[in-house]
């Protein structure tokens, strides 16, 4: 989101920071080696994740090959029904007012799943 937009990205491992306000989980399963307590999650969004299908087809082929596949199907899920209350449930928590921070534990943020929802939670801001 743009410069001005309270969401941001930040991983599980990094340290809590005052100014991450409401920290929302975006990964599918708990972090490894990280308790509730030092992760500080305030909402936990499994639904709003790629599919076990789409998120293991896309980890078989490490090359990044099927980066851009996996954005255009992973667009098509976070449209679908099974995402679309978890989608809505985080554009509620952004327009509540006060810094959103995306939390997850993958080491290539810019490769995952995140960079796409965050466009795809502009979009749906935009529109509402």
């Amino acid at each position: 989101m743009s410069g001005s937009d309270p969401v941001r990205v930040r991983r599980v491992y990094d340290p809590p920071e005052h100014g991450d306000g409401t920290r929302v989980l975006v990964d599918r399963l708990w972090p490894r080696g990280v308790s509730k307590e030092r992760a500080a999650i305030d909402v936990w969004l499994k639904d709003i994740t790629p599919s076990d299908e789409l998120r293991s087809w896309y980890h078989q082929d490490r090359s990044g090959a099927r980066h851009d596949t996996f954005v255009d199907r992973y667009r098509t899920e976070l449209d679908d029904p099974a995402h679309t209350e978890a989608v809505d449930r985080l554009a509620g928590i952004v327009r509540a007012g006060g810094p959103v921070t995306l939390i997850t534990a993958v080491k290539d943020v810019a490769d995952s799943h995140v960079p796409v929802l965050v466009d795809h939670l502009q979009h749906v801001m935009k529109r509402t």
